[in-house]
């Protein structure tokens, strides 16, 4: 089992940052790739990022290139999301997720375990 808990979401104005950690517990993380996704109201849930167990992989939405930036930092079990430039249409609950599998899977059947969510609201 993997408990994964996100937080860092907020309210934030158009052209703004923040920065989304997810802390994972039980087994071991460096064994799963993690993904963020997101979802806007009535709106199916998307990928937005994603990073290899080994870090040499990332993948994102092309509606994220360039403006956010998926990390993990090993020692302290935490997968980061920096996002920057937010627009109003990245406004969304974002979940983090778990997947425990080579490469960055773009799907999220492929992910077993998923956070709660923290909600992301960016005014314009």
């Amino acid at each position: 089992q993997v408990q994964l808990v996100e937080s860092g979401g907020g309210l934030v104005q158009a052209g703004g940052s923040l920065r989304l950690s997810c802390v994972a517990s039980g087994r071991a993380f460096s064994s799963y790739a993690m993904g963020w996704f997101r979802q806007a109201p009535g709106k199916e849930r998307e990928f937005v990022a994603g990073i290899s167990q080994s870090v040499i992989n990332t993948q994102y939405a092309d509606s994220v290139k360039g403006r956010f930036t998926i990390s993990r930092e090993y020692g302290k079990n935490t997968v980061y999301l920096q996002m920057n430039s937010l627009k109003p249409e990245d406004t969304a609950v974002y979940y983090c997720a778990a997947a425990h599998t080579m490469g960055v899977p773009l799907l999220e059947g492929a992910y077993e375990y998923w956070g709660q969510g923290t909600q992301v609201t960016v005014s314009s």
